[in-house]
This record gives C-alpha cells, structure tokens and sequence, in this order.
C-alpha cells in the first residue's frame, strides 16, 4: 500500500510516521497516543534527567506494546558568558520594568543538557528499539555503545552536506527537515540561516545523495503533503506540530489558543528564544527584538532571562514570551485525539496516493 516499506520494515510499525519529540510539549501521554494510533512514538529527552526518562519510559512500556524513540540534543556545551549575558537583560530591561521585575535577580539556568555518557547508560539501561539526535551525533564511542543495544539510530539533517556526514557515520535514517519545520533547526554543517532549504527542494537532494531511507519532515499535517513527500522519494514523514493541540499534548490553553489562530504567516525563525534558530508562531519578544538578534546569548543561554518574564505574562493572559514552536502548516492542525489523528492521516495519505498512482 506504501510506496516505500523500508522505515515501517526498519521501525516495526503500522504507518511510516515519526511522532517529532517536542521538549516542553509532550511527555508519554502523547507518545502512547501517538504508538496506538500506529506511527512510531518518541519521547524528547534534551530536558529530562536520567531518572524522569526512566519514569517516562516506564510509563511507556506498561501501558502499550510498541517500539519507541528517544531523542537528545548533540549540541556543543557553551560556557555562560556573564558579558553577553548582560548585554542582554539590558536588552530586555524594558520588559523587565514594565512587568514589575528585579532585573539583578537571579533566574535559573536554562535546561537543555547534550548527549552524553549517564544518557548513554540509560540508553544500555532501557533497550529503546530507536534512539534520534538532533544537532548532529554525538562522540563515535557515545554512538558506539548505542548502536551496540541493538537501538536503531535516525538524526536530522538540514542541507545535503549533513544527510551525507550522518550516512558515512552509521546513521540508519535521516530526517530531512525542511525549513518549513517547527521547532529548533537540526544544523550542524552550517551556521547560514538565510541559505536553508525548503522540504520540496531538500527532499529529493537527499534522496539521491543517500542509500538509508530518508524520512521528511516540515510543513506536513495532512494526507496531500504526506503524499507529496513520498511521491518526492521519502520512506516516511516526521509530524509534529499537527499533534499539538491533540488533548495527550502538554500545550497550555494558552499555546493551544495561539495554534489555533495560526495562520500560514504566523511562524517566522528566531533565535532570541534560546539563542538557537528555531521556527515558532512570532510572539511580542521575537517581533520587538528579532526575530534574530546578535545580542542573543548562546544556546540555551538566551532562555534563561525570559523565564521570569514568560511566566508573568502568562499569569495575564500572554504569550509575549513564551515559546511557540510550530510549523508553517500550524493552520491545518485539528482538535482530536493523537491515535484518531494518525489513522486518519493515513487513511487521508493512500487515498491521495491511490488517486495519483491511478
């Protein structure tokens, strides 16, 4: 029925679909919705602690039979620097003033920790049947020990360069995520965000230049573009935002409101959110101060700061400085239930497929 059998052959599972690990939007609730629904579940770590993925996982596994990703970042670690930090609260000062908050007090350190060897314990702990990275992979004896459990491993790439570094280094998949994606972008060859290329143009690139299957992602929450990305040559598709306002998600009513307003307009790339470009529905802080911004902080230090501001605006209604991480389909989201949503998906997808093979 699929052009492509690889990824579901590879994964062990119904439809090629890869719920995207969304930090801060999701835990297992979702995950399971996700896996009964017959795509293949994820559950983002960058986040957690050991512990709390062990607690998630477990979650995971007592309530459903099906194979899981665990997903973490594979960022460099970049020191605080007190200069630029400085640099930036004044930049923020004036909200700062406006919502009636010390400046000089201490706010918590953002949390957004790399791979590394007690995750990677975890991993030889818990025998998750795919393990995914974004920002690269990590050191050769981290992936190593990870390939060693058997785990499959998938990782983004967001020009050709990277898809053909991520093949030569073992990956068994690649995500091409397309400059339409929501959420922080997978770079890690280039630092140009002016040069990223849509999914259209980046997909069958990848796909020539690649044997592993090569999954899509970016811009797809209906049938029509699940079709376009197996007709330009992909295995599967990655789907996030489209999953955001399913009742399983950790979306505020807040977040869920701004998803539901959103237009094909709405998102825009900015870095001021955590120092790391990554595409969202535009808020007060991104259209003021960016949507990029040199004073920005390295990642994740540009996060820390607006803690304080985020939550007090959002005890008035706000979301002027809250993370909206959303794609530019972000209108095409629907109200329902995760497993509901999958099916009909993919119900919607070998439609479409069947009428162009006809």
């Amino acid at each position: 029925m699929w052009p492509d059998r690889r990824l579901l052959d590879l994964f062990a599972i119904e439809f090629p679909f890869l719920l995207a690990p969304m930090a801060g939007a999701m835990d297992s609730e979702l995950a399971v919705a996700a896996a009964r629904g017959g795509a293949l579940a994820s559950l983002p770590c960058a986040m957690l602690s050991p512990d709390t993925a062990r607690e998630q996982v477990g979650t995971f596994r007592q309530q459903i039979s099906a194979p899981i990703n665990l997903n973490f970042f594979c960022h460099t670690p970049v020191a605080a620097d007190p200069a630029q930090e400085a640099v930036w609260k004044q930049r923020l000062g004036a909200y700062y003033q406006e919502h009636g908050i010390d400046p000089a007090a201490p706010v918590p350190a953002a949390s957004r920790a790399p791979f590394d060897a007690a995750m990677c314990a975890l991993v030889e702990e818990l025998k998750p049947e795919v393990v995914s990275f974004h920002f690269g992979l990590p050191e050769a004896s981290l992936l190593d020990r990870v390939k060693a459990t058997g785990a499959k491993v998938i990782a983004s790439a967001t020009i050709v360069r990277e898809a053909i570094w991520l093949e030569e280094h073992g990956v068994d998949a690649i995500i091409a995520q397309g400059a339409e994606a929501g959420g922080h972008r997978g770079m890690f060859l280039t630092n140009s965000i002016a040069q990223q290329p849509g999914l259209f143009a980046l997909l069958p690139q990848v796909v020539d230049a690649v044997h592993v299957p090569v999954i899509a992602a970016g811009g797809i929450a209906d049938g029509r573009a699940i079709a376009a990305a197996f007709a330009l040559g992909a295995a599967g598709v990655q789907i996030g935002t489209a999953y955001l306002r399913c009742p399983e998600a950790r979306t505020s009513e807040l977040v869920r409101s701004a998803l539901a307003h959103g237009t094909d307009e709405a998102t825009v790339m900015t870095n001021v959110m955590t120092g790391r470009p990554a595409r969202g529905i535009a808020n007060r802080v991104m259209r003021e101060v960016g949507p990029l911004s040199a004073d920005a902080p390295a990642f994740p230090h540009a996060a820390a700061a607006l803690g304080p501001l985020k939550a007090a605006a959002e005890q008035q209604g706000k979301v002027d400085f809250t993370n909206l991480w959303a794609g530019q389909a972000v209108r095409l989201g629907r109200d329902m239930p995760a497993a509901e949503l999958t099916r009909a998906l993919a119900g919607s997808a070998l439609a479409r497929l069947s009428h162009l093979a006809g």
